[in-house]
């Protein structure tokens, strides 16, 4: 029965109590020891210290540049505008209601894949040369936000 169900015997400890007195056998230094590094509050060597050796993440070889300006653009192809009515307006708004891109990252980046079939208005961050030419080629618009 739901009502008479128990864990299983050794299965929940109750926490150690530090600092409650002589009687309860971590009293007093709180099971600490006395004195050293550790023995303090907040003591302990930072996270990754290796006792002097020289730690992990500094003996990995390093390679290349990480850029901390980089753009991420969210990317749209051609072919994935044709869901959109003749003479719509598409914005980074529209592409997410749409279920085109997932969310904006630095921006929209309009790509040439695909052809684009309808006359629209696109509204982007970015646009390849390729991508600008097709969307006026098929009559429409392009506007750099």
């Amino acid at each position: 029965m739901l009502n008479e169900l128990k864990p299983v015997e050794g299965a929940r400890k109750n926490r150690k109590r530090l600092g409650r007195g002589p009687g309860s056998g971590t009293g007093k230094t709180a099971g600490k020891g006395t004195k050293g590094q550790l023995s303090r509050s907040g003591g302990g060597p930072r996270p990754g210290f290796e006792g002097g050796q020289l730690p992990f993440f500094q003996r990995l070889p390093k390679r290349g540049f990480k850029n901390v300006n980089r753009k991420e653009y969210a990317v749209v192809n051609l072919a994935d505008l044709n869901l959109f009515a003749d003479g719509e307006v598409v914005t980074p708004e529209a592409l997410i209601a749409r279920n085109v891109i997932k969310k904006l990252k630095s921006g929209v980046k309009v790509l040439a894949n695909g052809t684009l079939e309808k006359k629209l208005t696109v509204k982007a961050n970015v646009f390849s040369k390729a991508a600008e030419a097709a969307i006026v080629q098929a009559g429409g618009t392009v506007e750099v936000i």
